[in-house]
């Protein structure tokens, strides 16, 4: 299941597809990828994306980055694709596609191959990444990275690239993100619905980082959290490479459910109660300051109800700091927190509440900034906040995959005693 995707070269102009499906949007960008001048920003960028299709809508049948109805998530997407399509004016046969699914996880691997002395070829880094490669494989989970983190010779680590260098012992660390084998089939299988390819799987925390981040915080070391609907994503970064990928299934829209529960009233009038007056932060007027609300089943002729704003900071508080308190356990317990550094970007739908960076430089106790997606022209007003950071996020990738270990494609024999004509000859003189 890891990428298939071809990075793009160097100098050349080439079209991207990319559709980010969430549990709350789903959104389909086709851009053209043309080259531009080194600068001094985003130095590992060699493409400027512009849109040329852009498609976009309310996700059905998927639920924290999982299909749960197979027809209504196919119809959401044959949508969304429509809307890009005719936007572009063009039909899409393969997209790259982003994964929350199936428990994300990370695991760093470590492998080592002997030289012999000899100059370090292509095909040593290709037997040491091979060797991790098989260690890192279950039948239950399927990489989706696996991405070179630094090279060791001798024991001599920090060395970027090894090729042409002498040494008897070539080790390598790689991160290696994976998720849940069946959860990814279910959404290739709804691709396949309907009549797409899927060109790469993207991991929604590493699509996040690429987007929002800038060059130096990446080589300082620093976490990305993407407050999505259902689902909040962590990345870290250090030396200028992902070395870890986490999932929590809670997102923005339990937030909307806490509030609709608390307040009786429906979940539309709660997602709007949240977007409008939410507040994660109490203010000095909010005991005075009143919100009307419609209570669910009350006809038309009924008075709203009347609710001070700190109630509504009261109700989502809590599950704010419940999110931002798993985020710190889970990397404190994986020894993530001292690689970070001091930086915390926040990033994703959910992150544009008010008071949220001054709730988290408490709780993480560190520096916490607002990311949006940097780097990218020609998308609608709509689409350049923070929640669209992971779709931006996949028009940055094709640019840098070329980092990542892939499994060499086996390549169809014809002929032979194993070849192709061979065994339709075997299946025809045993069949009949």
């Amino acid at each position: 299941m890891t990428s298939r995707l071809r990075p793009v070269q160097p100098g050349r102009a080439t079209l991207v597809a990319v559709l980010d499906i969430g549990s709350t949007k789903i959104c389909c960008v086709i851009a053209r990828l043309v080259p531009r001048a080194e600068g001094k920003a985003l130095k590992g960028r060699t493409h400027q994306a512009e849109v040329v299709g852009f498609g976009y809508g309310p996700a059905a049948g998927v639920k924290s980055g999982v299909v749960t109805d197979i027809d209504k998530a196919e119809q959401a997407i044959r949508n969304v694709v429509g809307m890009a399509e005719r936007a572009a004016g063009l039909t899409l046969e393969s997209v790259l596609v982003n994964v929350t699914a199936g428990r994300l996880g990370s695991e760093t691997f470590s492998a080592a191959v002997s030289l012999d002395g000899q100059e370090v070829e292509k095909s040593d880094i290709f037997r040491v990444l091979k060797a991790v490669n098989s260690r890192s494989v279950r039948p239950e989970r399927s990489i989706v990275h696996a991405l070179p983190i630094g090279y060791a010779l001798d024991g001599q680590k920090g060395i970027r690239d090894p090729k042409g260098m002498v040494g008897e012992k070539l080790g390598v660390d790689v991160a290696v993100v994976s998720a849940e084998t069946l959860a990814m089939r279910n959404l290739e299988l709804v691709l396949h619905r309907c009549h797409l390819q899927i060109e790469a799987l993207v991991a929604t925390p590493y699509a996040s980082g690429l987007a929002t981040l800038v060059d130096d915080e990446a080589q300082l070391g620093v976490a990305c959290v993407d407050f999505g609907g259902a689902t909040t994503t962590v990345s870290v970064f250090n030396d200028g490479h992902m070395v870890y990928a986490d999932a929590i299934a809670i997102g923005g829209h339990h937030l909307t459910l806490d509030i609709a529960r608390q307040l009786s009233v429906s979940v539309a009038d709660a997602e709007r109660l949240k977007t409008f007056h939410g507040s994660v932060l109490p203010g000095q007027a909010d005991e005075r300051e009143m919100i009307s609300i419609q209570p669910v089943g009350a006809s038309h002729d009924e008075a709203p109800g009347q609710i001070p704003r700190a109630v509504l900071t009261r109700i989502m508080r809590p599950r704010i700091e419940e999110i931002l308190t798993a985020i710190r356990d889970r990397m404190q317990a994986t020894g993530m927190m001292d690689v970070c550094g001091r930086r915390f970007v926040l990033t994703g739908g959910a992150s544009e509440m008010t008071g949220l960076p001054e709730v988290a430089r408490r709780i993480l106790a560190r520096n916490v900034r607002n990311g949006r997606p940097m780097g990218i022209s020609g998308l609608p007003d709509i689409a350049k906040g923070a929640a669209f950071a992971t779709m931006a996020g996949m028009l940055v990738y094709p640019q840098v995959c070329a980092q990542e270990y892939v499994e060499p494609r086996s390549v169809r024999k014809l002929t032979g005693t194993d070849g192709y004509i061979a065994r339709v000859g075997n299946w025809l003189r045993t069949s009949f």
